[in-house]
């Protein structure tokens, strides 16, 4: 079985959890209990905090919130921050975003959504005629996670800030972080991640916060993590999340080109008559997204998948929206057709190149053959 779904999920790394396992079985105690090993366990997620945080942020200046997932982290941002006058987001945010922004509109609050290019990023130019003096909260996704098209968010924070330094920046990082190399800049007030796309396992996500940035509490109760986020602590998943987390950054470059060069091999290998190259040429090559141009979609992921090849249609997360179309798609002014063939391929570095020759095979072998019969 070749398993080019790691956007939706990645397979636990076998060594991480091994490493964790004690905090599963023997070191089980509650964080917030008082006697000596409830201290202890609370001093493991505080080491597990900053060994996450100092790989993309300086230590002093940053602080990490443990959540559930990156949908709750995204959503712990949206509705922490985004409580005054508008909110200007994108159209090619994940639905934790785009819904979260949807509510806020129920609630009252203006949100305003910045067009996107041809290759999915955001219109940096659009975005930045929607703040105003009453923005206090833009949000732009990091890396898509349909197209892998990649913001410049740092760049688009500067900017966001020299129109409204008043104006928080947050940005989802969940198709980025340990894979994309990037630093956090004092531009950026809030960044989400998560666990489970990276060899962790589900159940854990993070954000990234501002040191200096006083932000509420989204889940209330006893007033853990310095009461940003109650809820006793998953110590198995973040303890999981942090060896993953090194794991990956002490191997994020090599990944980083075996990975493109899996990605290369696919667009090279497909045949341009059965499919159109949606992904820019700056995407991130840890996602592929291909049309099988005039063939849904799913009917091909569901042959690759009896073939022995797992891959997508888009946003896992948004396969029970029941729309035919992803938005996203759609909002690159890619006509309804060819968002009707949408397939995402994405990757890891424990895929190879042998796996990347069978999956354009298949891919090609089976497009070929339905369109063939479809005559």
């Amino acid at each position: 079985m070749i398993y080019f779904d790691n956007a939706a999920t990645s397979r636990p790394d076998e060594a991480s959890v091994k490493q964790a396992e004690k905090f599963l079985l023997n070191d089980f105690y509650n964080p917030s209990a008082l006697y000596k090993n409830g201290h202890r366990i609370q001093l493991e997620i505080k080491s597990s905090a900053e060994n996450i945080l100092q790989t993309v942020a300086d230590c002093e200046n940053f602080s990490l919130i443990f959540t559930s997932c990156g949908t709750e982290a995204d959503n712990q941002a949206v509705f922490c921050a985004g409580k005054r006058g508008n909110v200007v987001t994108t159209l090619s945010e994940h639905s934790a975003i785009f819904s979260a922004v949807n509510e806020l509109k129920q609630r009252g609050i203006e949100v305003r959504f910045a067009n996107l290019t041809s290759e999915g990023k955001t219109d940096v130019d659009h975005l930045l005629s929607l703040v105003d003096d009453k923005t206090s909260l833009v949000s732009v996704i990091h890396v898509n996670n349909e197209t892998g098209a990649i913001n410049n968010i740092f760049d688009i924070a500067k900017r966001v800030k020299a129109k409204n330094k008043y104006t928080l920046f947050h940005s989802d990082g969940v198709q980025a972080y340990g894979k994309v190399p990037f630093r956090l800049t004092s531009d950026i007030d809030l960044y989400s991640v998560s666990a489970h796309k990276i060899g962790g396992v589900k159940g854990c996500g993070a954000l990234i916060k501002r040191k200096s940035l006083v932000l509420k509490p989204y889940i209330y109760g006893g007033g853990q993590q310095q009461n940003l986020r109650s809820g006793t602590e998953n110590v198995f998943a973040i303890k999981c999340f942090e060896y993953a987390s090194l794991k990956r950054y002490s191997q994020i470059k090599n990944n980083f080109n075996k990975v493109d060069q899996i990605k290369t091999t696919i667009i090279s290998g497909l045949d341009k008559e059965l499919f159109k190259i949606i992904s820019g040429r700056e995407s991130s090559p840890y996602i592929l997204c291909v049309s099988a141009v005039g063939l849904r979609g799913e009917t091909v992921m569901h042959e690759t998948d009896d073939s022995g090849l797992i891959i997508g249609t888009g946003s896992a997360c948004s396969s029970n929206a029941n729309k035919r179309h992803s938005r996203v798609i759609l909002a690159c002014g890619i006509d309804e057709n060819v968002a009707d063939g949408v397939l995402r391929l994405s990757f890891s570095a424990e895929n190879t190149e042998k796996e990347a020759q069978t999956a354009v095979d298949i891919l090609n072998g089976l497009v070929k053959h339905r369109k063939e019969v479809m005559r």
